[in-house]
């Protein structure tokens, strides 16, 4: 009997964190590895690939390194709270269309990743969370980056760090009052 129980455990698939963000433009895709970001992140080194990603982006690779790094601490009760609350159902479904596992069907898939994804980065960070963090929280094994669902909400913000800023200070002033 034992035996069995543990055999079963042995045999549940785990969702390990994601190995690679596929950035979508268009018709045109690119696939990037986290760890190369993570590389890049750390000690400023970037492969081929993410070299030409990054000059597409026409950011200096020190702003690019800040954003990926840049660290939020939440405690990880509050984050549990804000990702199924009414403002977090709402943030996450507009998120969900820009970033979002690959062959998802609908939002909601993509809602359950993102909520995965924010808890177990901020688990991972030990209460704090970046988007490193976040990606290598990701239950799935490629991350889809829809760059003109970004591009149409970066349109109403003036940068990365400003979008960033808003949606994770914003929400976390009401729900802390």
């Amino acid at each position: 009997m034992i035996l069995l129980i543990s055999q079963l455990l042995i045999d549940i698939p785990r969702a390990n964190s994601a190995e690679e963000i596929k950035i979508i433009y268009n018709i045109f895709s690119r696939t990037i590895k986290v760890n190369s970001l993570k590389k890049f992140v750390e000690e400023g080194k970037s492969s081929k690939k993410l070299k030409r990603i990054l000059k597409a982006t026409g950011s200096s690779n020190q702003e690019i390194r800040s954003v990926l790094n840049k660290d939020f601490q939440i405690p990880i009760t509050i984050a549990s709270k804000l990702v199924y609350s009414e403002i977090g159902n709402v943030f996450l479904t507009r998120l969900s269309s820009i970033i979002h596992p690959n062959r998802a069907q609908d939002e909601i898939t993509g809602m359950l990743a993102l909520r995965s994804s924010v808890v177990q980065g901020i688990y991972k960070g030990k209460g704090k969370i970046n988007l490193i963090k976040f990606f290598e929280g990701y239950p799935t094994k490629t991350v889809i980056l829809d760059v003109n669902a970004l591009s149409k909400v970066m349109n109403k913000v003036e940068s990365i760090t400003e979008l960033l800023d808003f949606f994770t200070n914003s929400p976390l002033e009401k729900i802390k009052n």
